[in-house]
């Protein structure tokens, strides 16, 4: 084989590998999630029976907060979560700001759309909406669905087993008023770098922490590592951060607040990162072994897109 032959055998098979390695790309890449119009409406303790439609995060805000809260096969850990959230946002702390919670039933099987509307029935005097996706998304669909369709000012993401303490809102709440003004895009996010030495932590399993430290060198390299915990379920948005970020997102698993957190970078979004009370619940629906590979895997599928920019970041605001 001469030289020339060479080159072009070799330039032939390096081709191949990057088409074959784009179309994999393009194959296992989630495109953006489209909602039907079923998932574009909510129910409530005034509209029990007949779903009414959600307003979007592009409207003008009506209160001063949105609540939203994920929900698969949460029957056993909401109404507690629900009790202590209630409790705050009724208190003094609270009484000033007005605010709805948005639950997002993520396709559940076990009846937490119907628990979530009793709740709502129950509590009349708080705006309690509940909307049941057609079918399960992952928790980053139903998140992203949430902040699309809220119609606070500032927007807030928790998780519904109650692990993070509610009360902690004030210390986002307050961090964001230091970021910026007149709710220009900003976020605050509840961290628990902090418990890394303490029993929360260290009586977790080895395989746990060996993947947890993993996990923090991965997304050094990809790019969020100044932001010390990025996956606490804790976050609160500015309307306009919300506005320009979701409507972005594409992963729906586990992983998508990374890809949230790096759309941030990518906009200059200031991001306030804030020491949070935190515990662990039992019933946690992640499996640590192939979760964990799942979140490498769409880690992988995130950069590449980007780099590639096959996914759209729109450009950053001087707002």
């Amino acid at each position: 084989m001469d030289q020339t032959t060479f080159i072009y055998a070799a330039f032939s098979l390096l081709l191949a590998a990057l088409i074959s390695c784009y179309t994999v790309l393009a194959l296992f890449s989630p495109p953006l999630i489209v909602p039907t119009e079923n998932d574009k409406k909510y129910r409530s303790s005034k509209a029990r029976s007949k779903p009414l439609p959600l307003p979007s995060i592009h409207d003008t805000p009506e209160v001063d907060l949105t609540v939203v809260i994920p929900a698969y096969n949460e029957t056993e850990r909401m109404p507690s979560m629900l009790q202590s959230t209630l409790a705050h946002l009724k208190s003094s702390d609270c009484s000033a700001h007005t605010y709805e919670i948005l639950i997002v039933d993520d396709g559940s099987t076990d009846g937490t759309s119907d628990l979530s509307l009793k709740l709502a029935v129950d509590n009349p005097d708080v705006d309690i909406r509940v909307v049941t996706l057609s079918k399960n998304l992952g928790k980053g669909g139903a998140v992203r669905h949430g902040m699309l369709y809220g119609r606070g000012r500032r927007v807030l993401m928790v998780d519904a087993d109650g692990a993070s303490r509610f009360e902690d809102l004030d210390l986002l709440w307050a961090a964001m008023d230091k970021l910026v003004e007149n709710e220009k895009p900003a976020i605050a996010v509840g961290s628990r770098a902090h418990l890394v030495k303490t029993e929360a932590v260290v009586k977790r399993s080895l395989l746990r922490n060996i993947l947890m430290y993993g996990l923090h060198t991965i997304l050094r390299i990809v790019g969020v590592g100044h932001i010390r915990d990025t996956q606490c379920g804790f976050k609160l948005f500015s309307r306009r951060a919300a506005q320009q970020i979701f409507p972005y997102q594409h992963l729906p698993t586990w992983i998508f607040d990374v890809e949230v957190l790096l759309l941030a970078k990518q906009l200059r979004i200031p991001v306030a990162e804030v020491p949070i009370q935190w515990h662990e619940v039992s019933g946690s629906k992640l499996n640590v072994v192939t979760d964990s590979l799942q979140m490498l895997r769409d880690l992988l599928i995130l950069r590449a897109n980007l780099l590639l920019g096959r996914w759209k970041v729109p450009a950053p605001s001087d707002e």
